[in-house]
């Protein structure tokens, strides 16, 4: 009889311990969700200031259709992959910033361009955007690295494992342009 309780026991313990990792786990999975959808309201509000930039700058660079074309080009394929994980969604967002780091500096070529008050207030909210993003991007890169360590150590990978909770990606920048230190010079 009192193998019967121990054993009863070990086995309420274990669904204890089952359930508390478990529940652990969907809270981290949370917050990685939560975190990704406050990168995605970021992304949402670059996304809807790139129009209205274009148009204020077309006026002024009309030789510079290539840059034009290549922020265009950016925008839709980061909106078309608006829906893909963390991985394809970075590479799209980082190429993206690239192209729009490039319109900004073609734009300071352009004094008429930079004293336009319309467009240096589209640059303030996009710089201000982009600050957004880096923070939440931020945000989520950690949500996600607690969530990965939690589902790799044990004993949690065991329930990781049968619940079927997998590692997520990061929020990686992709574009070689944007990991380089940008240079500053006062000539």
């Amino acid at each position: 009889m009192l193998a019967a309780y121990i054993i009863g026991g070990i086995v309420v313990i274990l669904a204890v311990i089952f359930v508390a990792l478990y529940n652990a786990l969907v809270k981290l999975r949370n917050q990685v969700k939560n975190a990704w959808a406050q990168i995605d309201v970021q992304l949402k509000r670059r996304h809807d200031l790139i129009p209205n930039l274009m148009e204020t700058v077309k006026g002024y660079m009309k030789h510079e259709r290539e840059t034009l074309e290549a922020v265009t080009k950016a925008r839709n394929l980061a909106q078309q992959v608006a829906s893909s994980g963390a991985g394809v969604r970075s590479r799209a967002e980082s190429e993206l910033g690239a192209a729009l780091g490039k319109l900004i500096a073609v734009a300071e070529s352009y004094p008429d361009l930079k004293a336009n008050q319309n467009f240096l207030a589209l640059q303030e909210e996009l710089t201000s955007t982009e600050n957004k993003i880096s923070f939440s991007r931020q945000y989520y890169n950690d949500s996600v690295l607690r969530y990965n360590n939690q589902t790799m150590v044990f004993p949690s990978s065991l329930v990781a494992g049968m619940a079927g909770f997998k590692a997520d990606d990061f929020f990686e920048i992709t574009v070689a342009a944007e990991k380089e230190t940008p240079k500053v010079s006062f000539t």
